[in-house]
């Protein structure tokens, strides 16, 4: 575990699954738990053992699968029962029978939730706390506690508030951890409060924020200068309603710009990978325009940007991409100038930069194009094919479209079927070739295939993955100008290609023929 000193305290098993739509297996947390640690986190959270069969597994399998190097795993629950003892509640005992070496125990630090919610007195809250922490460190485990809505008890009654964080510490919790469960607190509150609390408890503070008020990670920053060492987060700041401060967000903060080291050496550089896969195992899309670790993080588009960058990229980058494991990428649109299309060129493998003429060539077809609905953003191979066309002279493809066609038939009662039929040349010799499919652009997507693939028999690895069909802003009914972004994949990697028209079969087929040459020239047959 890193340096015990700072504690960065990972929930995306527990709090973060209680996202909307989140639905975690035991084998998926079991995943998710590899890949937190292989990042450098020094607790995982793993659920709440005993107040359900999947968290109850989770522990048990974890003791035989999971073999963590960096972090401790955590067991998190409540305090005992008013009017029971911490020695004889089944849910305390359930986390003791988890194994787990940490457990988190939350406690109730607002008076109104005390008396209202648990239906108890002030002073029995109190034992509460006291009772289950010291059971739970006579029986060997280290304890945190999450004072659950402090900030708003705080507010309420700050005497109360701060003697519920006193009690915890006292009976021997090694942090007190202050939560704005309802998420509404602003950055220089949480600095004022957590300091006042500093100094009226002594105890060593954490901090667990809610986004509500868009300032999870702003206010988890925020309380660490006012004294905190311990910050609890989620994966791609995943958790219930709009989620928790973003642990990969505020890794990158503490260590980029506060010079806190929090994670061993050189695994910062796993940020971009590791929120990419712990996507893949939620089954939720990666934020695209996520701080730090989403695609667009370092994306440039503005041509004043791409000059700038051209002479020194760190004009316009607040760090080196490279740090967090990402990339800077260029953006071809029609706001690109001359240094935008240089720069892009330069990512796609071309210097354009010895030929200026060639370069505004490319720039004025560019705006042409985007003029009419394309985006060259969200396609670079189509921004590679126009680029290679310029630089040869010609469109030259391997194969020759002459003509196609699709008919598409639906019987009543029946599943609709659609014929798409493709004339083209290959090497002078004039091939036809027909399909059929669940649709016109499946139909030709196979008649292409067919078409082509005696003569180029790697196509059979490439597959289109993704369709996607936007009617452009301006236009409208069936006449409408629509542009469709049609993404393939090999067994190396994947690209996109556009295709605009008035007719969305022209436009598909134009994004279809671009992706099938792009995927011939990816095997150096293009």
């Amino acid at each position: 575990m890193t340096d015990d000193s700072f504690h960065l305290f990972d929930t995306t098993l527990r709090d973060g699954a209680q996202r909307e739509g989140v639905n975690l297996t035991v084998a998926d947390k079991l995943a998710i738990a590899k890949l937190l640690d292989g990042f450098g986190v020094g607790f995982i959270e793993g659920g709440w053992p005993g107040s359900n069969p999947k968290d109850t597994e989770f522990f048990a399998r974890a003791r035989d699968e999971l073999r963590l190097e960096h972090a401790l795993l955590t067991a998190f629950g409540s305090t005992r029962r008013a009017g029971g003892r911490a020695a004889d509640d089944p849910m305390v005992a359930a986390l003791l029978d988890s194994g787990a070496p940490v457990v988190t125990l939350v406690a109730k630090s607002d008076v109104r939730h005390v008396e209202l919610a648990l239906r108890t007195t002030r002073e029995e809250n109190l034992e509460m706390v006291r009772d289950t922490v010291a059971h739970l460190r006579a029986a060997g485990r280290r304890v945190f506690v999450d004072c659950e809505h402090f900030f708003d008890g705080y507010r309420h009654d700050p005497g109360y508030a701060a003697e519920v964080v006193r009690a915890a510490a006292e009976a021997g919790a090694d942090v007190v951890v202050l939560c704005d469960t309802n998420g509404g607190m602003l950055p220089a509150d949480v600095s004022a409060i957590v300091g006042e609390v500093r100094a009226a408890t002594g105890a060593r503070l954490g901090m667990h924020a809610q986004d509500d008020s868009g300032c999870a990670v702003a206010n988890t920053l925020a309380a660490v200068d006012a004294g905190a060492t311990h910050v609890q987060c989620t994966a791609n700041g995943y958790g219930e309603r709009v989620g928790n401060a973003n642990l990969f967000a505020v890794a990158a903060a503490l260590e980029l710009k506060h010079g806190r080291r929090v994670l061993p050496e050189g695994l910062l550089r796993e940020a971009t990978r590791v929120s990419h896969a712990i996507a893949e195992v939620v089954n939720i899309a990666p934020a695209t325009h996520q701080p730090y670790v989403g695609v667009s993080a370092f994306a440039h588009k503005a041509g004043l940007h791409a000059s700038a960058i051209k002479v020194d990229p760190d004009l316009y980058q607040h760090i080196d991409p490279a740090a967090v494991g990402n990339d800077m990428r260029m953006l071809v649109s029609d706001m690109a100038g001359r240094a935008s299309v240089e720069l892009k060129a330069r990512e796609l493998g071309f210097d354009l930069s010895a030929d200026r003429a060639l370069l505004g060539r490319i720039v004025d077809r560019v705006k042409e194009l985007e003029a009419r609905g394309h985006s060259f953003e969200a396609a670079d191979a189509s921004l590679e094919l126009l680029i290679r066309a310029e630089l040869d002279g010609s469109a030259e493809r391997p194969f020759e479209v002459e003509s196609w066609r699709v008919i598409a038939e639906s019987r009543q009662g029946t599943a609709q079927v659609a014929e798409a039929t493709v004339k083209l040349y290959v090497k002078d010799e004039r091939i036809v070739a027909t399909g059929e499919g669940n649709g016109p652009v499946h139909a030709l997507d196979k008649a292409l295939r067919l078409a082509l693939g005696s003569f180029f028999p790697e196509l059979g690895r490439v597959e289109l993955i993704d369709y996607k069909v936007r009617l452009l802003e301006g236009t409208s009914g069936t006449g409408a100008v629509t542009r469709v972004l049609l993404t393939s994949s090999d067994s190396q990697g994947e690209w996109t290609t556009v295709g605009v028209d008035e007719n969305v079969i022209e436009a598909s087929w134009q994004a279809l023929e671009q992706s099938v040459a792009y995927g011939l020239l990816r095997t150096g047959r293009g």
